[in-house]
Protein backbone atom coordinates (compact mmCIF):
# COMPACT_ATOMS: atom_id res chain seq x y z
CA UNK A 1 0.00 0.00 0.00
CA UNK A 2 2.29 2.62 1.27
CA UNK A 3 6.31 1.89 0.97
CA UNK A 4 9.08 4.62 2.42
CA UNK A 5 12.17 3.55 1.58
CA UNK A 6 15.84 5.43 2.11
CA UNK A 7 14.01 8.32 2.97
CA UNK A 8 16.03 11.59 3.85
CA UNK A 9 14.11 15.11 4.25
CA UNK A 10 15.13 18.53 4.59
CA UNK A 11 14.29 21.81 5.82
CA UNK A 12 16.80 24.43 3.90
CA UNK A 13 20.00 22.76 5.24
CA UNK A 14 19.11 20.92 7.96
CA UNK A 15 18.44 17.38 7.46
CA UNK A 16 15.35 16.17 9.30
CA UNK A 17 15.08 12.19 8.30
CA UNK A 18 17.58 10.18 8.06
CA UNK A 19 17.37 7.12 5.68
CA UNK A 20 13.88 6.27 7.23
CA UNK A 21 12.07 3.42 5.71
CA UNK A 22 8.86 2.32 7.00
CA UNK A 23 5.67 0.38 4.79
CA UNK A 24 2.06 0.33 5.35
CA UNK A 25 0.12 -2.56 3.80
CA UNK A 26 -4.10 -3.15 3.18
CA UNK A 27 -5.93 -3.33 5.96
CA UNK A 28 -3.61 -1.74 8.84
CA UNK A 29 -3.47 0.22 11.76
CA UNK A 30 0.57 1.56 11.50
CA UNK A 31 1.84 3.39 14.68
CA UNK A 32 4.56 5.91 14.47
CA UNK A 33 5.84 6.83 17.80
CA UNK A 34 8.69 9.23 19.04
CA UNK A 35 9.50 12.28 21.13
CA UNK A 36 8.65 15.52 20.53
CA UNK A 37 11.20 16.90 17.64
CA UNK A 38 11.67 13.00 16.38
CA UNK A 39 10.62 13.96 12.97
CA UNK A 40 7.12 12.13 13.18
CA UNK A 41 5.03 15.37 11.51
CA UNK A 42 7.90 15.89 8.94
CA UNK A 43 7.49 11.85 7.88
CA UNK A 44 3.92 12.54 7.29
CA UNK A 45 4.61 15.73 5.19
CA UNK A 46 7.02 14.10 3.26
CA UNK A 47 4.76 11.88 2.22
CA UNK A 48 2.09 14.22 1.20
CA UNK A 49 4.66 16.34 -0.65
CA UNK A 50 5.35 19.38 1.57
CA UNK A 51 8.64 18.27 1.83
CA UNK A 52 11.77 18.74 0.43
CA UNK A 53 13.08 15.22 0.20
CA UNK A 54 15.67 12.34 -1.46
CA UNK A 55 14.73 8.20 -1.24
CA UNK A 56 11.74 6.56 -2.53
CA UNK A 57 7.80 6.72 -1.59
CA UNK A 58 5.45 4.15 -3.43
CA UNK A 59 1.85 4.66 -2.87
CA UNK A 60 -0.08 1.45 -4.40
CA UNK A 61 2.97 0.04 -6.93
CA UNK A 62 3.50 4.02 -8.44
CA UNK A 63 6.27 6.23 -7.18
CA UNK A 64 4.89 9.32 -5.89
CA UNK A 65 8.18 10.57 -4.41
CA UNK A 66 8.35 13.57 -6.62
CA UNK A 67 4.99 14.61 -7.19
CA UNK A 68 3.18 17.90 -5.63
CA UNK A 69 0.91 17.72 -2.96
CA UNK A 70 -2.66 18.07 -5.09
CA UNK A 71 -1.11 15.37 -7.09
CA UNK A 72 -0.64 12.64 -3.85
CA UNK A 73 -4.27 14.06 -2.88
CA UNK A 74 -5.98 13.24 -5.88
CA UNK A 75 -4.60 9.39 -5.08
CA UNK A 76 -6.77 9.50 -2.37
CA UNK A 77 -3.71 9.45 0.37
CA UNK A 78 -4.79 12.17 2.58
CA UNK A 79 -3.09 13.79 6.07
CA UNK A 80 -5.34 14.74 9.01
CA UNK A 81 -2.95 17.41 10.18
CA UNK A 82 -1.74 18.40 13.65
CA UNK A 83 -4.10 20.90 15.45
CA UNK A 84 -7.14 19.71 13.33
CA UNK A 85 -7.25 23.15 11.65
CA UNK A 86 -11.05 23.12 10.33
CA UNK A 87 -12.52 26.32 8.87
CA UNK A 88 -14.04 28.17 11.58
CA UNK A 89 -16.17 30.33 9.37
CA UNK A 90 -17.81 27.74 7.86
CA UNK A 91 -20.62 24.85 9.53
CA UNK A 92 -19.75 21.59 10.32
CA UNK A 93 -21.41 20.31 6.79
CA UNK A 94 -19.59 23.03 4.55
CA UNK A 95 -16.35 21.88 6.15
CA UNK A 96 -17.18 18.38 5.45
CA UNK A 97 -18.03 19.52 1.44
CA UNK A 98 -14.70 21.08 1.22
CA UNK A 99 -13.04 17.30 1.80
CA UNK A 100 -14.13 16.09 -1.61
CA UNK A 101 -12.07 18.80 -2.93
CA UNK A 102 -9.71 16.10 -2.87
CA UNK A 103 -11.13 13.93 -5.10
CA UNK A 104 -13.12 15.93 -6.98
CA UNK A 105 -11.32 18.94 -7.83
CA UNK A 106 -10.83 22.82 -6.62
CA UNK A 107 -14.57 23.25 -6.58
CA UNK A 108 -17.19 21.96 -3.71
CA UNK A 109 -19.71 20.76 -5.51
CA UNK A 110 -23.39 20.84 -3.77
CA UNK A 111 -24.47 17.32 -5.36
CA UNK A 112 -24.34 13.83 -5.34
CA UNK A 113 -22.31 14.11 -1.70
CA UNK A 114 -24.94 13.00 0.18
CA UNK A 115 -23.99 9.17 0.34
CA UNK A 116 -20.78 10.48 1.68
CA UNK A 117 -22.29 12.78 4.30
CA UNK A 118 -24.32 9.81 5.64
CA UNK A 119 -21.46 7.76 6.11
CA UNK A 120 -19.53 10.22 7.51
CA UNK A 121 -22.41 10.65 10.22
CA UNK A 122 -22.60 7.58 11.09
CA UNK A 123 -19.30 7.12 12.26
CA UNK A 124 -19.82 10.22 14.04
CA UNK A 125 -23.08 10.98 15.39
CA UNK A 126 -22.45 14.21 16.95
CA UNK A 127 -21.20 15.94 13.69
CA UNK A 128 -24.80 14.82 12.89
CA UNK A 129 -26.62 16.51 15.64
CA UNK A 130 -24.22 19.86 15.18
CA UNK A 131 -24.09 20.12 10.79
CA UNK A 132 -25.73 23.42 11.04
CA UNK A 133 -23.21 25.27 13.64
CA UNK A 134 -20.11 27.08 12.99
CA UNK A 135 -17.19 24.76 13.06
CA UNK A 136 -15.29 27.49 15.73
CA UNK A 137 -18.15 26.63 18.52
CA UNK A 138 -17.06 23.04 18.28
CA UNK A 139 -15.51 21.55 21.68
CA UNK A 140 -11.72 20.27 20.41
CA UNK A 141 -12.91 16.88 20.40
CA UNK A 142 -15.23 17.60 18.22
CA UNK A 143 -13.11 19.92 16.14
CA UNK A 144 -10.63 16.59 16.14
CA UNK A 145 -14.23 14.40 14.72
CA UNK A 146 -14.72 17.32 12.07
CA UNK A 147 -10.89 17.07 11.12
CA UNK A 148 -11.20 13.23 10.43
CA UNK A 149 -14.96 13.35 8.41
CA UNK A 150 -13.40 16.51 6.55
CA UNK A 151 -10.97 13.49 5.60
CA UNK A 152 -13.09 11.01 4.94
CA UNK A 153 -15.24 12.76 2.21
CA UNK A 154 -12.16 12.59 0.15
CA UNK A 155 -12.94 8.72 0.00
CA UNK A 156 -8.68 7.77 1.52
CA UNK A 157 -7.25 4.66 0.82
CA UNK A 158 -4.99 5.25 3.14
CA UNK A 159 -5.50 7.82 6.16
CA UNK A 160 -2.81 9.37 7.52
CA UNK A 161 -3.47 11.04 11.52
CA UNK A 162 -0.75 13.66 12.77
CA UNK A 163 -1.27 13.57 16.55
CA UNK A 164 -5.23 13.45 17.25
CA UNK A 165 -5.48 12.94 20.85
CA UNK A 166 -3.45 16.48 21.62
CA UNK A 167 -5.18 18.31 23.86
CA UNK A 168 -8.42 15.97 24.58
CA UNK A 169 -9.54 14.68 27.92
CA UNK A 170 -9.10 11.65 28.53
CA UNK A 171 -12.91 10.36 27.46
CA UNK A 172 -12.54 11.94 24.70
CA UNK A 173 -9.65 10.78 23.47
CA UNK A 174 -10.78 6.79 24.14
CA UNK A 175 -14.01 7.33 21.97
CA UNK A 176 -11.72 8.85 19.15
CA UNK A 177 -10.04 6.23 19.13
CA UNK A 178 -12.63 3.87 18.99
CA UNK A 179 -13.53 5.78 15.79
CA UNK A 180 -10.90 5.03 14.38
CA UNK A 181 -10.52 1.69 14.71
CA UNK A 182 -13.73 1.52 13.23
CA UNK A 183 -12.91 3.29 10.23
CA UNK A 184 -9.78 0.93 9.51
CA UNK A 185 -12.10 -1.93 9.76
CA UNK A 186 -14.20 -0.65 6.97
CA UNK A 187 -11.21 -0.79 4.91
CA UNK A 188 -9.18 2.27 5.10
CA UNK A 189 -5.27 1.45 6.31
CA UNK A 190 -4.10 3.82 8.71
CA UNK A 191 -0.93 5.47 9.28
CA UNK A 192 -0.78 7.21 13.05
CA UNK A 193 1.28 9.40 15.21
CA UNK A 194 0.34 9.85 18.19
CA UNK A 195 1.71 10.57 21.33
CA UNK A 196 -0.46 8.67 23.88
CA UNK A 197 2.13 5.71 22.73
CA UNK A 198 -0.25 2.88 24.70
CA UNK A 199 -3.32 3.57 23.05
CA UNK A 200 -1.74 3.68 20.05
CA UNK A 201 -0.11 0.38 20.22
CA UNK A 202 -3.18 -1.44 21.48
CA UNK A 203 -5.67 -0.51 18.46
CA UNK A 204 -2.40 -1.15 15.89
CA UNK A 205 -1.12 -4.02 14.50
CA UNK A 206 2.53 -3.12 13.87
CA UNK A 207 4.37 0.07 14.90
CA UNK A 208 7.54 2.03 14.60
CA UNK A 209 9.50 3.86 16.97
CA UNK A 210 11.27 7.08 15.56
CA UNK A 211 14.00 9.03 17.43
CA UNK A 212 16.08 11.39 16.20
CA UNK A 213 15.22 11.11 12.48
CA UNK A 214 15.77 7.67 12.51
CA UNK A 215 13.92 4.64 13.01
CA UNK A 216 15.62 2.51 16.01
CA UNK A 217 12.79 -0.09 16.72
CA UNK A 218 9.99 -1.58 14.82
CA UNK A 219 7.82 -4.21 14.97
CA UNK A 220 4.29 -5.91 15.89
CA UNK A 221 2.66 -3.73 18.42
CA UNK A 222 1.67 -6.57 20.68
CA UNK A 223 5.27 -7.28 20.97
CA UNK A 224 6.81 -3.48 21.13
CA UNK A 225 4.14 -2.63 24.06
CA UNK A 226 5.88 -5.27 26.45
CA UNK A 227 9.55 -4.25 25.30
CA UNK A 228 11.47 -2.75 27.99
CA UNK A 229 13.06 -0.14 25.37
CA UNK A 230 9.48 0.96 24.28
CA UNK A 231 7.99 1.09 28.28
CA UNK A 232 11.02 3.11 30.27
CA UNK A 233 10.57 5.70 26.94
CA UNK A 234 7.11 5.87 26.41
CA UNK A 235 5.01 4.08 28.52
CA UNK A 236 6.72 4.62 31.64
CA UNK A 237 5.37 8.52 32.08
CA UNK A 238 1.80 9.85 31.92
CA UNK A 239 1.66 12.88 29.76
CA UNK A 240 0.75 16.26 31.52
CA UNK A 241 -1.18 17.54 28.52
CA UNK A 242 -3.26 14.56 28.43
CA UNK A 243 -4.34 14.57 32.00
CA UNK A 244 -5.22 18.22 31.82
CA UNK A 245 -7.30 17.89 28.79
CA UNK A 246 -9.17 21.04 26.88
Amino acid sequence: MLVVKGLHSFYGNIEALHGVEIEVKDKEIVALIGSNGAGKTTLLNSVSGHVTKTGEIRFQEEDITKLPPHKIAKRNLLQVPEGRHVFPGLSVEQNLLVGTTAEKGLRVRAGNNEELLEMVYEIFPRLLERKKQLAWSLSGGEQQMLAIGRALMGKPKLLMLDEPSMGLAPLIIEELFEKIVEINKAGTPVLLVEQNARLALKISERAYILERGKITLSGKSADLIHDSRVTEAYLGKRNKEQERGT
